[in-house]
């Protein structure tokens, strides 16, 4: 669990995040770093202020990168960021960053007092960087860490558009024949008596219902839309939600591939930026699915106990076969940081091939399935005509 800890060192005030068992174990961590804790609570992430604008980090690291490489000290490129910042929101965090500075804190403090702005696992990039000096080959390396994130969720969100299309569309369609087109026709088969086929006077029926309690329906049917929208927006039911995808072996196993490629990815930043391997996946703790974070624990205890990174991956289920080979050579050749990188390359290429197979198959599909529905709405509605036409001749 994820503690926010609050703790004087000297005359210094900070908020510390640290992941740990319990809030004693926060007390403990936190005094192992020097700080007297004064208050536990536990943390929940949150990226937006109350006025539900965000910060834009991974804007913030670029023009901070350009800066320092421009030759600008820390201090100067964040005073530079601050004096051309018009939003309130930016501009109220730079200038609480300079404070920190000015007081003498290191970078990595200050942001660390500003958590709902500045994940863990900035702070810990930036943390590791000022052991080696090189902040903005660190930043660097989180740019470009965000940009293959980005890439990924960009090619998901861009597979669903086109399908979620067809769902609009078809519904809105299907729903104006049975809402509007089916009453019509109802109206117009009232006297035709009961020479009708069996589904057809069930079209009738839903026709005379819905000119019957129609506004009841329509009142219905938005308060469950209402109530589904409520549902989701609780975290509770997303969380309930996203385990029943879980258990669905094809997309649970692609979720399992997508948060591997995650942890792997962000886990060889942090073994590249010089972070410990403990502390690295204490950092990226919070990336997992519950039912992985089990699983990196026991990773993280085998790996305590001196066994090797591949061996604790392994037998905690956090790796497959191919990515066990890299990890081996990796740890062979001391590069275990580039090669966990690589892995999470292979991960992200067998899932955009994934991907692009399911959309291929999927969306000709749901045209069928949505084609189908209507052209049935539509055959109901016309038999009736057909079979008069029949009684007449």
């Amino acid at each position: 669990m994820e503690y926010q800890v609050k703790a004087v060192r000297g005359k210094e005030m900070a908020l510390l995040n640290i992941i740990a068992q319990h809030a004693e174990d926060a007390k403990s961590q936190a005094r192992a770093k020097g700080y007297t804790p004064i208050a536990v609570n536990t943390k929940t992430l949150q990226f937006k202020s109350q006025t539900g604008k965000k910060f834009p980090l991974a804007l913030f690291s670029q023009e901070l990168l350009a800066l320092l490489d421009a030759g600008l000290n820390l201090v100067e490129s964040i005073e530079t960021l601050a004096e051309k910042e018009s939003r309130t929101l930016v501009k109220t965090a730079l200038d609480a960053l300079l404070q920190a500075l000015y007081q003498g804190q290191t970078f990595s403090n200050a942001l660390e007092q500003q958590p709902t702005i500045f994940p863990v696992l900035y702070v810990a990039t930036v943390r590791a960087s000022e052991k080696t000096g090189d902040l903005a080959e660190s930043l660097g390396r989180y740019v470009s860490y965000e940009q293959q994130i980005g890439l990924v969720k960009k090619k998901i969100i861009s597979a669903s558009i086109y399908p979620v299309l067809l769902i609009s569309v078809g519904g809105l369609v299907i729903f104006f024949l049975m809402g509007f087109v089916v009453p019509k026709f109802s109206q117009i088969y009232e006297d035709t008596g009961s020479n009708l086929p069996f589904l057809s006077k069930l079209l009738l029926q839903w026709g005379v219902f819905l000119e019957q309690h129609g506004n009841t329906f329509l009142m219905a049917l938005g308060a469950i839309i209402f109530a589904i929208i409520y549902a989701l927006s609780q975290a509770s039911v997303r969380k309930w939600l996203m385990q029943q995808f879980w258990r669905i072996p094809a997309i649970g196993e692609r979720l399992r591939i997508f948060q591997l490629a995650r942890f792997y990815r962000t886990l060889g930043m942090l073994l590249k930026g010089g972070t410990p391997i403990v502390s690295a996946l204490g950092s990226v703790a919070g990336l997992l699915d519950v039912s992985l974070k089990a699983n990196m624990q026991s990773a993280t205890l085998a790996i305590q106990q001196g066994q090797p990174v591949s061996t604790a991956m392994e037998q905690a289920g956090l790796t497959t076969p191919v990515a066990l080979r890299m990890l081996r050579v990796g740890e062979r050749g001391g590069k275990i940081g580039d090669m966990m990188e690589r892995v999470a390359a292979f991960y992200d290429e067998e899932l955009s091939r994934w991907i692009e197979w399911f959309t291929k198959l999927f969306e000709p599909l749901l045209m069928l399935f949505i084609g189908l529905v209507i052209g049935v709405v539509v055959l109901l509605l016309y038999m009736p005509i057909f079979e008069l036409a029949g009684s007449v001749q």
